[in-house]
């Protein structure tokens, strides 16, 4: 089932500073082939239901393995069944 997702993960007690493993989580979700548009508080998927909810696992088990004590997610999510769920769908400009 394709679907449409808002990911905006967010570590804590790593500092000031998490752009190194905000960077990470970009690049662990562009590996997995999904459309992605980063924005200032997240990252929009475009992808496999299954597949958007294994890569969140996957963000969480390796920010951890990495050094990343503590990771809160917040996830969104949209699928239909009247049409596909698009990125391209959803823009207003």
């Amino acid at each position: 089932m394709q679907a449409t997702a808002e990911l905006q993960v967010v570590p804590i007690g790593q500092g000031v500073s998490v752009r190194k493993e905000i960077a990470r989580v970009v690049a662990l979700l562009k590996d997995q082939g999904f459309i992605l548009e980063t924005h200032a508080s997240g990252t929009n998927i475009q992808g496999e239901l299954g597949a958007i909810l294994a890569a969140v696992q996957q963000v969480h088990e390796t920010l951890h393995r990495e050094g990343s004590v503590r990771l809160v997610s917040y996830l969104k999510l949209e699928t239909r069944t009247d049409k596909p769920s698009t990125l391209a769908g959803k823009r207003l400009d």
